[in-house]
């Protein structure tokens, strides 16, 4: 059977079942995705619409609530006892989806798993040094050193069930990036709103309502039924049929077909991701005319690059009008962010010519583009677009659009000259998320984004002070001028913060939120 075979077929019996629980009374949420969430297991993997979808089974101490802002979710409260041991009072009375009681032991074993050696998501929780059981209800956090953002990361680190880990060889996450899997990968045990009720890879993920879930529910499902469906028309189709309620991403160019549709509608909201192109400053190219020389280590070069493309024609054409324009690395709602500096330079193509010729590359040369063709929103036509535009002033884009899974395996490997990332800031929701991942001189745990090697000694100095500041205008402060830094410098080119496009059938209610992250248990069927 075909993955477009099992993919209808998972569609047609999530179908039949909402017709069969639909005559008890059962409020079912058909749902679609571009992708497959990548495993059960919340610590195998950093992608974030997997973390998405597993914030209906599993929960961390902490969440981040509709409006982005922390709150409490499995701990109740939280101190600084000491400046580097944060103590959190956790919630008593909670139960894991098999009925084992949530206690301290479960949280120890989670931080433990979620910051191992061996953990994919060990940098979403950096700064911690270890944890520590005080009593059944009360554990500390102790930090190698001040942590202004410490309580963002842990909106992002699930806790499992100690016991049930033990009992399924679970102790250590899977990797679904190295291929090292484990019973958590296919099977859950947390404590959120939803319970897994079965999984088949590529096909269906089906949750069923948690009817003993601690929090005060304001939904009114019962039940999930998850499809991954990677073609656009299939999923715009099945929404309109009335197969669906509920599909994310809903293309751009299909929007107003979905608002002109009887009994479906589209939801517009801006978003966090910034989509943007890193660039390869090592000593070489990997694909170009050019042999002994990298144009890019040349801050002119990569100007001219920027200069060269015509945003606002990509945000008219492509984006129809629902993009957001960007010339800082980081969205508005981001700390650090300022209005003063996002000042996008005007297309010119003479410009850029007169840039290149200035940096000694007046009769241009070739450089690879690599792009994902289903990551992010209309991602192979706006590299179609720049590969024209560059193509304007001399500059041949040799593109390669391939799917994520190949295109980051390419990326984060270091072959790419040219390459598209999109990224949201997210667990953190600041501006230190893109300092320490993406333009910090990799080593350690820092520049686990920056394939392209870009090293700015300035700029690893103010992330530096960044990562332990406690005066939050200080800290603030220092962001911004970091920011100011990488976009004169042309760091990294800033495209533009994709927008959130989803479409519900009419009477499911779905709040949006910036981070392009469903939380269901607020959605509600009329």
């Amino acid at each position: 059977m075909t993955l477009t075979t099992r993919l209808k077929t998972g569609i047609a019996i999530g179908a039949l079942t909402t017709l069969l629980a639909g005559a008890a009374g059962a409020n079912t949420l058909r749902m679609a995705d571009s992708s497959d969430i990548a495993a059960m297991d919340p610590h195998s993997m950093t992608e974030s619409n997997t973390i998405g979808f597993l914030n209906h089974v599993y929960e961390g101490l902490v969440r981040y609530n509709q409006d982005l802002e922390v709150e409490p979710a499995l701990a109740t409260s939280w101190e600084f006892v000491e400046p580097t041991r944060l103590r959190f009072s956790l919630r008593e009375g909670v139960t894991f989806h098999n009925g084992n009681p949530f206690t301290a032991d479960d949280v120890v074993a989670s931080l433990e798993r979620a910051a191992h050696e061996s953990s994919p998501v060990k940098s979403n929780i950096p700064s911690m040094a270890s944890v520590e059981k005080v009593d059944d209800l009360t554990v500390d956090l102790i930090l190698t050193g001040p942590d202004p953002i410490v309580l963002n990361y842990l909106t992002n680190i699930h806790i499992l069930d100690r016991e049930w880990m033990e009992e399924n060889d679970a102790l250590l996450p899977a990797d679904m990036r190295g291929g090292r899997e484990n019973y958590a990968v296919a099977n859950s045990n947390g404590t959120g709103p939803f319970i897994l009720e079965s999984r088949q890879p590529d096909a269906s993920t089906v949750l069923t309502v948690n009817e003993d879930w601690w929090d005060e529910p304001q939904h009114n499902l019962t039940r999930i039924e998850f499809s991954p469906i990677g073609s656009d028309a299939t999923r715009i189709a099945a929404l309109l049929s009335g197969e669906l309620d509920f599909i994310m991403p809903a293309p751009l160019q299909d929007i107003d077909r979905i608002n002109r549709s009887d009994g479906a509608k589209a939801i517009i909201a801006p978003a966090l991701r910034t989509i943007m192109l890193g660039m390869n400053q090592t000593e070489k190219l990997h694909n170009s005319n050019l042999t002994d020389a990298n144009p890019l280590q040349d801050r002119r070069v990569r100007e001219a690059l920027w200069r060269a493309i015509d945003m606002e024609l990509i945000r008219k054409k492509i984006m129809r009008d629902m993009s957001r324009n960007s010339a800082l690395l980081v969205a508005p709602p981001v700390p650090g962010y300022d209005a003063a500096l996002d000042v996008l330079p005007p297309a010119d193509a003479e410009k850029a010519k007169a840039l290149l010729a200035e940096a000694g590359y007046g009769d241009g040369f070739e450089v690879g583009l690599d792009c994902p063709n289903s990551r992010y929103v209309n991602d192979e036509e706006i590299c179609q677009a720049i590969t024209s535009m560059w193509s304007r002033i001399g500059v041949k884009a040799n593109l390669s659009s391939q799917t994520p899974s190949k295109h980051f395996e390419k990326v984060l490997g270091g072959g790419s000259d040219v390459y598209m990332v999109g990224w949201a800031t997210l667990p953190m929701l600041d501006t230190y998320s893109v300092l320490s991942a993406l333009l910090h001189t990799p080593g350690e745990r820092m520049g686990a984004w920056n394939p392209g090697r870009y090293s700015n000694a300035e700029l690893d100095a103010l992330t530096a002070k960044v990562a332990v500041e406690l005066d939050t205008d200080k800290r603030t402060a220092m962001m911004t001028e970091a920011l100011k830094i990488a976009r004169d410098d042309v760091a990294i080119i800033p495209l533009h913060q994709q927008p959130l496009a989803w479409a519900v059938r009419d009477g499911v209610n779905i709040p949006a939120a910036a981070d392009n992250k469903p939380r269901l248990w607020y959605a509600t069927i009329d």
